[in-house]
């Protein structure tokens, strides 16, 4: 387990992101971590440092520009959620790229994407919109990726398969109302069709948000099995962390 370091940095352009790295030299793969909808809280400082122990350099922009919200405030965290656009969330993880690749102890070419919730379907459009920089990409229970009708009014992205680059893997709650047997369906259609090499794995007994431990979704045999899913996947495509 690495000795780490951790702290707000300041992008280009000027949005922030929080950092955590391991405090040797490396070079190390890196990830760029995309947030649920209560923004770059104390659990995804945490998600950063786990990542930094586990060899691996990560970086989470700050979509929500400061602002976070508490689990029971859904109401707010999601009005928050409706105004952003994914144009500018694609801008400012390619400025968190940038950022990465510029970094002396991170390995250029061993950057990959995680993503939780509404952070998930970033990591999805990531894996398009940033498929020549990215070469892995992991989503946890990724809401808005093809629904039949998303009720905060987000487009669907299977239209981007054909773009996507690097190795997906897909992990998803059987106990989840919000991301149904036939979205995961209709992904696994998308991305086969398009020959992309993707994995998609559901729990069963467990809900929306099963991974994040401060929340009452929280199972901890799911959240462990997959990551260590993750992590395996991020060994496999960027390589054995340093």
């Amino acid at each position: 387990m690495s000795q780490i370091t951790s702290e707000w940095i300041i992008l280009d352009n000027g949005p922030r992101a929080w950092y955590a790295r391991p405090t040797s030299a490396g070079p190390h793969p890196a990830v760029v971590v995309f947030i649920e909808t209560f923004g770059v809280n104390k659990h995804f400082q945490d998600v950063a440092e786990r990542l930094a122990r586990a060899g691996y350099c990560a970086m989470v922009p700050d979509l929500f520009h400061g602002k976070t919200y508490d689990y029971s405030n859904l109401t707010e965290a999601i009005g928050h959620l409706k105004t952003l656009n994914d144009t500018l969330v694609m801008q400012e993880a390619g400025l968190a790229i940038d950022a990465l690749q510029q970094r002396a102890e991170v390995r250029k070419n061993a950057i990959g994407a995680l993503g939780f919730c509404m952070g998930g379907r970033f990591a999805f459009m990531a894996n398009a919109i940033h498929a020549d920089r990215l070469q892995a990409t992991v989503a946890f229970y990724g809401g808005g990726i093809a629904p039949e009708s998303d009720p905060v009014g987000r487009a669907p992205l299977l239209h981007l398969a054909k773009q996507m680059g690097a190795p997906l893997l897909l992990l998803y709650g059987a106990e989840d109302p919000s991301i149904t047997p036939e979205e995961h369906g209709r992904i696994a259609t998308a991305l086969s069709a398009a020959h992309k090499r993707y994995t998609l794995t559901v729990f069963p007994d467990a809900p929306h948000g099963f991974f994040a431990d401060p929340r009452d979704s929280f199972r901890p045999e799911a959240a462990r099995v997959g990551w260590r899913l993750a992590l395996d996947h991020f060994a496999e495509h960027l390589g054995a962390p340093g």
